[in-house]
């Protein structure tokens, strides 16, 4: 039991903690989307894109690793790259995938319980505002 007490202790001054420092936070929203669109943050959204365009997982993460690495290669994010690159690694790329390259497709597809769609969010806030009382 003693080390529950010590863990609840502990996790009890990291909340005062995180209270205090909370509303000392300014957020830069233009560093907040450069971070954001870096490290190929989109890449599970095109395989997800292959995949509902019946592409085998096992294929569609091969497509992507390969668009990663030319990404690499050139320096560029998966959202930079023109239609033309992009079809160089699956011909079922169409104008369409730009809509889930992009950080506010990113987001949006996440449109289920949890998820970060901005629908989803809100209805989340919603709840715990609720549950507070």
């Amino acid at each position: 039991k003693e080390p529950l007490f010590d863990t609840v202790d502990t996790v009890k001054g990291c909340l005062k903690a995180y209270a205090d420092m909370v509303p000392a936070i300014r957020s830069k929203s233009a560093n907040m989307r450069v971070a954001a669109k870096s490290g190929f943050s989109t890449a599970t959204d095109l395989a997800d894109y292959l995949v509902k365009k019946g592409v085998p997982f096992r294929d569609a993460h091969e497509i992507v690793g390969k668009s990663v690495a030319f990404g690499v290669a050139e320096g560029r994010d998966l959202s930079d790259m023109t239609l033309d690159e992009l079809r160089r690694f699956s011909d079922v790329i169409g104008e369409d995938v730009f809509d889930v390259l992009t950080l506010e497709g990113s987001v949006q597809a996440r449109d289920h319980l949890g998820g970060t769609a901005p629908d989803q969010v809100r209805a989340a806030v919603a709840r715990a505002r609720k549950a507070e009382g």
